[in-house]
């Protein structure tokens, strides 16, 4: 007997108390083991449409709803005794007649009885919208998965109707909709799905139903019930994790498109599918490699002797580890002590022409990250990313400073973590690399000296190099080309569409901070036309206040509510804010909630019973059911004392992207609410925020 779980049942699962959770894992494990035991209590749902659903009893009052026949036993749902039943009452397990894939569908009549009743409660209906799908015929609807008894009422929906139908339909079916009303292309009618082939089978079923073949399987699916991602993907995110490239690849996408899933997924793949091979999964910090090395454990948890082959380290940690393997420990030059030389090579030098302001980045984006030894290598190299030009004369000039610090570093014997990067490419060139595999996510952030170091890793190679990122979620690295260190992913780059973190609201709101096209320096662009949220939400709240004090009384209250009002937990509560210094007005807030908080450090770690309170910038990587970003103030976001520090006007511009960035990364960790604060006069981004 195939033994089966569908999202629906993780889901339900995380709406449970621990303990009625350990409940029902244990009975589902019970059911595995064997479904036809006779000391399990199998009750026949009389009012369901689908007669093939029958309850469970887990305990006195938790129902387990299951889809049994001869052949299968599907688990569905799991909830107290009367909200299961009614959720079995309104649903139907059946095989789509255009697509083939299996759907739970709810019962259009139910749901219209709820809606009329719903209609008849509130005011009056606002005046019609236009239709949306009018131009579409039954068939078309058909191909794209939608059930043939929402055939009729997705025909005529307008906008509002469709994000309500939206949380009925079939997800495949709502993405494609929910694509065509924001303006996308009509697809194709899909390709016929083999007769004999299960409908279980199907790539849009098995984004929703899992065959579980062994109890570690499905200790796995138990263990971490809202990280789906360990056990559903979406075809888009299957295909890109199991297909082969020919050379370096990228996944691209919006925030909540699941890209770091499909890296996880990919590096976990490679490891399964070359046994003998070695595999890096790295990001650009400490803290996200945390993060990374946390999930692939959940997603490998059955199979500890493919994580052994699966290296994770952030890129500095990975170059460091390598360098000191064959070389010792270096002594690394810290960025104060390069800018004392700096300063004082422009003294000996007697350059005035240009500020500290300029030297430095022209330091690290241009000497130090292309490893810069000679004149003539300066002299000729395209200063990609430094926007101010400067003349011949004017190059020499600064030449002589460079040229100080650098017989001043290797005088003393130090190395900067670029020089650091540039021995071990130098190293592994000569001999062989490490890893014949290397996944890099959060790719939008590498610098130069590190992208040289992957591509002498695994750039060669069928599949060696794999990268996933989003431009617009840049917020570190200056720009630069990657085609001109070799590693050229044009052709083999894709861009994820769906996403599954946020809400329709809040990426909606969160997207007008960035420009619809962003475009690399290799003239690769990403699109956040097309993408769209599989679930809604409230919308945003967008506030500004007279004092400090309105601002935290208010972001307590909202604190408050989202707890008593909507169930969720302090642990699924983050205050995000742009600097340290606005901690105290964060605490202040989360204080007077009457809640304990913690820190974000490094390791990003919820902690259970505490709202987390951290910088934007260690935002990335997380998620929170309810988000505030709070302290959202003029000269804050952006940050003056970054404006003010700027050497090369032309570079304000970058300032301001990366910063429009951050903002950006804050407002997306949120899942389901998102409140922005600020003390008046707020942020310009805000204007954008609520345009």
């Amino acid at each position: 007997m195939n033994f089966r779980i569908a999202d629906t049942f993780t889901d339900s699962l995380t709406k449970l108390t621990g303990d009625e959770q350990k409940a029902v894992k244990t009975t589902a494990f019970d059911l595995q083991m064997n479904p036809a035991n006779p000391g399990m209590s199998f009750h026949k749902l009389d009012r369901a449409k689908d007669k093939n659903f029958w309850s469970v009893r887990v305990s006195r009052d938790i129902r387990l709803i299951v889809h049994k026949t001869d052949s299968s036993l599907l688990l569905c749902y799991v909830d107290h005794h009367d909200p299961a039943y009614r959720w079995a009452e309104r649903r139907k397990l059946q095989t789509h007649p255009k697509t083939g894939a299996a759907q739970i569908v709810e019962v259009r009549e139910v749901v219209e009885e709820i809606r009329v009743q719903k209609v008849v409660e509130e005011a009056a209906p606002a005046p019609a919208k236009p239709k949306l799908f009018t131009s579409l015929s039954e068939d078309q609807l058909l191909g794209f998965g939608v059930p043939p008894e929402w055939v009729d009422a997705v025909a005529v929906a307008d906008e509002d109707q469709l994000l309500s139908l939206s949380e009925h339909l079939p997800s495949e079916a709502s993405e494609i909709l929910l694509e065509i009303a924001t303006g996308g292309a009509v697809p194709q009618a899909p390709v016929p799905r083999p007769e004999n082939e299960s409908p279980f089978d199907h790539p849009d079923a098995q984004r929703r139903f899992r065959t579980i073949k062994d109890s570690d399987e499905l200790a796995l699916a138990l263990d971490f019930p809202w990280d789906k991602w360990t056990i559903f993907l979406h075809p888009d995110q299957r295909d890109l994790v199991t297909k082969s490239f020919s050379g370096p690849a990228r996944v691209a996408g919006s925030a909540g498109t699941g890209k770091t899933i499909v890296a996880i997924h990919r590096a976990a793949h490679l490891a399964r599918e070359n046994s003998d091979a070695r595999v890096l999964l790295t990001t650009f910090s400490e803290p996200l490699a945390h993060a990374l090395r946390r999930r692939l454990h959940r997603l490998l948890k059955p199979e500890p002797k493919l994580a052994e082959r699966i290296d994770v380290h952030s890129m500095d940690s990975i170059a460091l580890r390598l360098y000191q393997s064959r070389w010792g420990k270096p002594s690394i030059a810290s960025d104060d002590v390069v800018m004392a030389a700096l300063i004082q090579a422009k003294q000996d030098v007697g350059v005035d022409a240009f500020t500290d302001a300029f030297v430095w980045p022209e330091w690290r984006d241009i000497i130090d990250a292309w490893q810069l030894y000679s004149w003539d290598s300066y002299r000729n190299v395209t200063r990609a990313g430094r926007r101010t030009r400067i003349s011949e004369q004017q190059r020499e000039s600064l030449w002589q400073v460079f040229e100080r610090v650098l017989a001043k570093l290797k005088q003393d014997e130090k190395l900067t973590l670029s020089q650091v990067y540039a021995r071990v490419t130098e190293g592994i060139a000569s001999n062989s690399s490490p890893f014949e595999f290397v996944v890099v996510d959060e790719a939008q952030d590498i610098n130069v000296p590190q992208l040289r170091m992957l591509a002498a890793m695994a750039g060669e190679t069928p599949d060696g190099l794999f990268f996933s990122g989003d431009l617009g979620q840049r917020i570190f690295q200056a720009a630069f080309s990657w085609k001109a260190l070799g590693v050229d992913v044009r052709g083999r780059s894709k861009t994820l569409r769906v996403n599954y973190r946020t809400s329709h609201q809040i990426r909606r709101c969160a997207d007008r901070l960035l420009d619809p096209e962003i475009a690399d320096m290799d003239g690769n662009t990403e699109s956040r036309k097309g993408t769209v949220s599989v679930f809604n939400g409230p919308d945003p709240v967008v506030t500004a206040f007279d004092s400090e004090d309105q601002e935290q009384g208010a972001v307590s209250q909202w604190i408050i509510d989202r707890m008593s009002d909507d169930g969720i937990a302090a642990s699924e509560i983050a205050v995000f804010v742009r600097s340290p210094e606005q901690f105290d007005r964060a605490q202040s807030a989360v204080e007077a909630a009457g809640q304990a908080w913690h820190l974000l450090d490094e390791r990003v770690d919820v902690q259970e019973g505490k709202v987390a309170i951290g910088s934007m910038h260690l935002a990335k990587g997380l998620e929170f059911r309810a988000v505030v970003v709070m302290a959202c103030d003029d000269e804050t976001i952006p940050l003056q004392s970054r404006i003010e520090s700027i050497g090369d006007e032309a570079d304000l511009q970058e300032v301001y992207a990366t910063e429009r960035h951050l903002f950006y990364v804050a407002c997306t960790r949120a899942r389901d609410f998102l409140r922005v604060t600020c003390v008046e006069p707020g942020s310009e981004f805000l204007e954008d925020l609520m345009s």
